[in-house]
């Protein structure tokens, strides 16, 4: 009986331990993983530090490369008479034909597209013009250099403004019966179909200075300076030349 009475504290002492062993365990789970706090994606807060001294490290990523093109392409024309000038008065009241009316007729373009903005080339055009039938086949032509300025605006379709300067000839038949020069100021829009192929569609100014001169049917004509509205319809495409 006292040996029972012995052992009663110390079988309870140990029901207390036993019991007390599993709360124990418990609390130290969370107090190990304090250090380490983690994302809703599992990754703990010491990763991200790691990750974002890298990143520091190896710097940000270069801009993507830019492309420089040969572009070239062909369009359809219209050049509407605006004025004729002194090649289509009278003389001492006489009717005179005027043999510098409208036409329509195509061109060839071929240039350079830099990386930025810029365009710079030539382009050679023959139009059909009306000649009150003093001429067989009145052919007007016209070779340039031009320009262009195409601001980006992150779409296809990117509108630009062009100018251009260069000589014509007229004459019937291919000939060149006179000459001067021109001057073209206009505006246009490119849409962009592919990475390597665009249309486009533009307008402009194109005073024509013409030297004097006899006509096929002996009509004298004085140096004028004619207006034309001139129009295009164009088809171009692009040929990578290099990166940097």
């Amino acid at each position: 009986m006292r040996l029972r009475t012995a052992l009663l504290p110390l079988t309870v002492a140990s029901a207390i331990a036993l019991r007390a062993a599993p709360l124990q365990a418990q609390s130290a789970e969370p107090a190990s993983s304090m250090g380490q706090e983690t994302d809703g994606a599992g990754t703990s807060a010491s990763d991200a530090t790691v990750a974002g001294r890298f990143e520091e490290t190896v710097g940000p990523r270069p801009p993507p490369l830019n492309v420089e093109y040969a572009q070239y392409g062909v369009a359809l024309t219209a050049a509407i008479n605006l004025s004729e000038g002194a090649a289509c008065q009278e003389q001492q009241g006489a009717f005179l034909p005027c043999i510098l009316g409208s036409g329509g007729g195509l061109l060839i373009r071929g240039g350079y597209r830099s990386p930025g903005p810029w365009y710079f080339g030539g382009s050679y055009e023959f139009t059909k013009m009306d000649s009150s039938n003093l001429y067989r086949l009145g052919i007007f032509q016209q070779l340039r250099v031009e320009m262009r300025y195409l601001p980006d605006f992150g779409t296809r379709a990117a509108p630009y403004f062009t100018a251009g300067v260069g000589g014509v000839a007229y004459g019937n038949e291919w000939g060149a019966e006179t000459g001067g020069a021109h001057l073209s100021l206009g505006a246009g829009v490119e849409l962009e179909i592919s990475r390597l192929t665009v249309l486009g569609i533009s307008g402009g100014w194109r005073p024509v200075l013409l030297a004097g001169w006899t006509d096929t049917a002996g009509y004298r004509r004085r140096t004028a300076i004619a207006q034309f509205l001139g129009l295009e319809l164009m088809i171009e495409v692009r040929t990578e030349l290099g990166r940097r």
